[in-house]
Formats: structure tokens, sequence, C-alpha cells
């Protein structure tokens, strides 16, 4: 491909070596992200996007010198910014850190090949993975270092793609697909092994409105995991957009068919995130409470977009409902989509610091037989 000698490649970790067997450090990581879960309710960071909108960048910003002849516009191609602006990524995921955050999602959301090639960047895919982890790491262990004995996460997120396997972009020809299983599978493969190699925590395949997308998703994740080995399987975590008031994805499923659909890949997680704010989340959460044979999450908007492209809910806003959802018992995982800040995800911490997680006794039972101990409450 010709794209691909435009992109000359810096030597980044991972990029020139096979996979590796997961590191003593990185087990005992494994082990502390699953028991601090049964320990209590984990806070995940919020938007992204939208704090990326605040730096106002500009195009240059988005091609830096690397990327200045590149034939097609960058700008909104957010990342991208991990190789462009990598101190602005870092920057954002350090102040959701510092919000109260215990885990914070890699700026990947639309990094494969099939999301790239609109701005055909196709052959930065792994790069732009490996780099979106360098990030969050560094933020990270930056994070840790200000605080002795806090231990702060990277979840790989895996967002959606911009092509159904469900739905025609036809009306005229409602058999017509726009991309093949064979093609989504590949596409998340090539994400999935580069976020493995970044050394990811988790895995969070999020903002599924295509059932079908989402189980290519899981196929290629186990996929990986059996050519890698047991030793390098991480916690996967799944969730799902409601995207109006009818209750359903915009594949047409309500949300416990969804969770039947993927309960077979008995993911760590699964939960309800994006479109909706967290008021009209509500019956969804509880319905999925109630099924769900694992841990379960919920990261909203700040509402819905008002008339301008902004979210109007305040921080006490989002904490006042995420925080009745804790006391109600739903919760294991919460945080911010759309909209969200860091303000929102420190009166998120604040609402939820002394509520219970929701039980699970599946879960509880798995960390006895390994010889695990749940955290003590922090």
């Amino acid at each position: 491909m010709k794209l691909a000698s435009a992109f000359p490649r810096p030597n980044l970790p991972g990029m020139s070596q096979a996979p590796q067997t997961a590191s003593k450090d990185a087990a005992e990581r494994a082990d502390a992200f699953r028991r601090i879960f049964a320990a209590r309710i984990v806070v995940l960071d919020g938007a992204m996007g939208s704090m990326i909108q605040t730096y106002s960048l500009t195009e240059v910003d988005f091609r830096g010198t690397r990327f200045a002849d590149h034939p097609h516009d960058l700008k909104g191609n957010n990342d991208l910014l991990c190789l462009t602006r990598p101190d602005v990524i870092e920057r954002i995921h350090a102040d959701y850190f510092a919000a109260g955050a215990d885990i914070v999602e890699t700026n990947t959301f639309s990094s494969t090949s099939i999301a790239m090639a609109d701005y055909r960047c196709e052959p930065l895919v792994r790069e732009i993975n490996l780099a979106a982890v360098a990030c969050a790491r560094r933020a990270a262990s930056a994070a840790e270092k200000a605080a002795p004995g806090r231990l702060c996460f990277v979840a790989g997120a895996i967002g959606p793609l911009n092509r159904t396997l469900s739905l025609s972009p036809d009306v005229n020809r409602p058999d017509f697909r726009a991309v093949t299983w064979d093609q989504v599978v590949s596409a998340y493969t090539e994400q999935i092994e580069a976020l493995l190699d970044g050394g990811v925590d988790a895995l969070l395949v999020e903002t599924i409105f295509d059932t079908l997308n989402a189980k290519a998703a899981l196929f290629a994740v186990e996929e990986v995991f059996a050519r890698r080995g047991e030793s390098a399987r991480v916690p996967v975590m799944v969730s799902v957009t409601i995207t109006d008031a009818s209750g359903r994805t915009l594949s047409g499923q309500t949300i416990a068919a969804f969770y039947t659909s993927i309960a077979h890949a008995r993911p760590f997680s699964v939960g309800i995130n994006c479109a909706l704010g967290g008021e009209a989340m509500r019956p969804y959460v509880e319905e999925l409470s109630g099924i769900a044979q694992c841990y379960v999450s919920c990261y909203p908007n700040a509402g819905l977009p008002n008339a301008f492209g902004g979210y109007d809910e305040t921080p006490a806003d989002m904490a006042r409902v995420l925080g009745d959802f804790a006391a109600r018992g739903w919760l294991n995982l919460v945080g911010g989509c759309c909209g969200s800040t860091p303000p929102h995800i420190a009166a998120i911490a604040q609402a939820v610091r002394n509520r219970a997680p929701r039980q699970v006794p599946q879960a509880l039972r798995a960390l006895r037989l390994s010889g695990l101990e749940p955290l003590a409450l922090a």
C-alpha cells in the first residue's frame, strides 16, 4: 500500500516485537484489577472527545510535522493525537486520575483499519494503539507515584465501527452490507493485538449499537487469547448503547436480548454507556442488574446534547443519579461518557465512595477458588 511508505515509523515499544508472555508485574496487576471490583464500586474516567474539544486544536495540531503533507484532512481524527499531540491526551488521562478515576480508557475508540479509512490512516492502526496505551500508562504511573500504594489501571477502548454488520446503508438494498464479518474480525484483531502488546489491564468493547459487530469483536478477542496463551488473558468488559426511549439498541435489541446474545463470552462486566443521560438509563440499568451474571457498569452522557451540541448536566446532576443507582445496589463500575469532565468524575467518585458494590456471587466464588481475597475497602 502506497500510504504506508508515507508514514515513517518511530521505534515505539512493541512495534517490532513478537507478543510476549505476560510478566509477573502484569499478572499481579491483573489480580489487583479483579480484586478491586470485589471490594468496592470502581470509578471509570469520563469523555475523551469533548475534552479534546476544550483544547481548540487546529488542523496543524492533528498533522504535526510528520503528517504535514498527508493528502486528507485530519482534524477530527482524535486518536491520531496520540502521535501528534500526546501531551494533550496524557494530560486528559492525568486529570481523570486526579479526579479519582481508578481506570482510564485508551484514546482508541476509532483505532481500527475500518474507521481509520475515513482519514486514509489505515497503516497507522498498530502504532496509534501502542502510542495510546503509552499515553495512558504514563499518566497512570505518575498518579501511582504521587500516591504510593494507589493502583491506576488502563483499559483498551474498542469502539463500535462506522460500518455495521446488521444494517444496510442503502434503503433500496436491505440485503446489502458495507462490510463483511471477516473484515470486521480482522480489523478488531489488529487493534486487540496492539492493545495487548502495549500492556492494557483490560479490554473494553464499548458503545455497542450493533450486537453483531460486538460479537465479531468478542470473537476476535477469544481468537487472540487462544493464540497468545492463557497468560495473556485480561478481563473483557462490554458496554452497550440504548439509543432512545424504546429501550433498544440501534439494531433492535432490548437490554435483556443483548445480554443473552453476549453472555456466552463470559464478560468480566457488562453495562450501558453513551446515548442517554443517567436518569433515562434507570429502567435499563435496573433490568441489567437483575439478570447479569457478572459485574455491571454504567457511564452515561452528561444528559442529551442541547441545541448547541453541548451537554447540560452538572457534576452534581450526574452524581445524584449514579449515587442513587449505587445505593440501590445496581452497580460495580461508574463513570461518564460524552460531555462529562474531570469535575463530573470527581463528584461521581464522591457519591459512590461509601456505597457497597453490587454483589456477584459467581465472581466472588471464582476469586476464592483462585486463592485471592477481595481488597479491603479504602
